[in-house]
């Protein structure tokens, strides 16, 4: 063993996990086993269609279920909207905790039932009679944008206005210019689906009223203090006022980064004194918890015979579904990626936070970027095969270097990519170009 592996405690080594042994053992204590006295069970009324103007809401036969609490409506929310975006300076903040006026997806949360029991719950919930005027729905992101389209937000656009502009935006150089000097032009659209996160434990908190005042919450979020300062946002409440207390998470893999259940299950123990819990059904966590968003790419390579490519040109739409969640961002992340890591000097951009009246997307994994990386890989093998080229050897005639301009004007820094792709190459025992071994990232030699 060598001196610099002596100090490594981590890399090369097997570390066992923390909480392993409790997993295993049945021992783990997840947010759905805990229970207080006299707790207090919430289940959403939920709007069965996909897009409607909201006249009214019936819960007389609800209140006759025995065990029915009370209902909570926008009205009881002190702040009812979600603010998941404000923190990172994002707006508008659009999406209401409990619908006021519209509901813009089937799903979405009405109104809130506290019952003494689980079932008591479901039950009442299911015998609220909402009064809704079903209105025109859209499900497709450019038959959103289209000038006949059903508008879904109050701004009156389909799209997110980012600094005065229908979409994000990245210029560099002149693409038309370069497409004419092209030797190949390739074209391609891709297309994902929206996936969803699948957690083990669904979404859940209870909540608990303190003697002092505080509310004591147990919550499988995956973001302890971004999810505590957000509710306090919402329920106008000090922050020191909430304690919230993480641990297992069950599962999230960015679906548990969004605040939903915790504001709601607070304001029901808030309204009445006792511990609330809400948790997901596993039916819920499919069908009403954010999934990945759907996105739609357009490519078009302009490409020289030697491999080079001199202009790329994208237009991407994003389903944001019905509301923000994290999709303004992931489309500015997504704008930053999606040319790809290689050094192409004519790029154009348009990348489109588009809504519709699916279910609200929102984190998942590299989300913004995992969607480009998909559609530029398959890309270059498309080019490769067009032009006639080892897939391998496109790759290294394009990668960037050290000191190569992104499109979006950044300096590329320690980009070791043709070193990973040759370590790579060498794994899989994949015989590289003597040319394609010599290169580095340092040095940048004529294609």
């Amino acid at each position: 063993m060598t001196e610099s592996e002596k100090k490594l405690n981590v890399v090369g080594k097997s570390v066992p996990r923390r909480d392993g042994v409790g997993h295993v053992t049945g021992k783990t204590v997840y947010v759905d086993d805990i229970t207080f006295p006299d707790m207090l069970y919430l289940k959403m009324v939920r709007s069965p269609v996909h897009h409607a103007r909201i006249k009214g809401l019936d819960f007389s036969a609800a209140e006759e279920v025995p065990g029915f609490v009370r209902a909570l409506t926008h009205q009881d929310v002190p702040k009812n909207i979600y603010t998941i975006l404000c923190l990172i300076g994002v707006g508008p903040d659009e999406e209401p905790v409990l619908a006021e006026d519209k509901v813009l997806y089937k799903g979405e949360p009405i109104a809130a039932i506290l019952a003494e029991t689980e079932d008591a719950a479901v039950e009442a919930a299911s015998r609220v009679i909402p009064d809704l005027e079903e209105l025109p729905a859209v499900f497709d992101v450019e038959e959103a944008l289209k000038p006949d389209a059903p508008i879904l937000k109050e701004w009156g656009t389909n799209h997110f206005v980012y600094e005065g502009h229908h979409c994000r935006r990245v210029r560099l150089g002149d693409v038309e210019r370069a497409f004419g000097e092209a030797d190949y032009i390739v074209e391609e659209r891709y297309q994902t689906s929206p996936i969803e996160h699948a957690p083990t434990e669904t979404t859940a908190c209870v909540a608990k009223p303190e003697p002092n005042g505080r509310y004591t919450v147990y919550t499988n979020t995956q973001a302890l203090y971004f999810t505590l300062d957000n509710t306090a946002l919402i329920l106008q409440l000090p922050f020191n006022k909430l304690h919230f207390v993480g641990g297992t998470v069950g599962g999230a893999f960015g679906g548990k980064v969004d605040v939903i259940v915790e504001p709601i299950a607070i304001l029901g123990a808030m309204k009445t004194g006792r511990p609330v819990k809400f948790r997901y059904t596993r039916e819920e966590e499919m069908r009403v918890s954010s999934t990945r968003s759907a996105w739609r790419l357009y490519y078009k390579d302009g490409v020289m015979k030697n491999g080079q490519i001199i202009a790329r040109q994208i237009t991407s739409y994003a389903d944001s579904g019905a509301y923000n969640r994290h999709t303004p961002y992931a489309v500015t992340k997504h704008a930053a990626n999606v040319a790809g890591p290689y050094a192409i000097p004519n790029v154009w951009i348009d990348a489109y936070c588009v809504y519709t009246n699916r279910q609200p997307a929102s984190a998942m994994r590299g989300f913004g970027v995992t969607p480009a990386s998909f559609a530029i890989e398959v890309q270059m093998d498309k080019i490769a095969e067009t032009i006639g080229m080892d897939p391998w050897e496109i790759r290294f005639v394009n990668a960037y270097r050290n000191g190569d301009i992104k499109p979006h004007q950044k300096i590329v820094e320690d980009a070791t990519l043709i070193e990973t792709m040759q370590a790579a190459a060498e794994m899989v025992g994949h015989g590289l170009s003597d040319r394609s071994l010599a290169m580095n990232s340092w040095d940048r030699e004529k294609v």
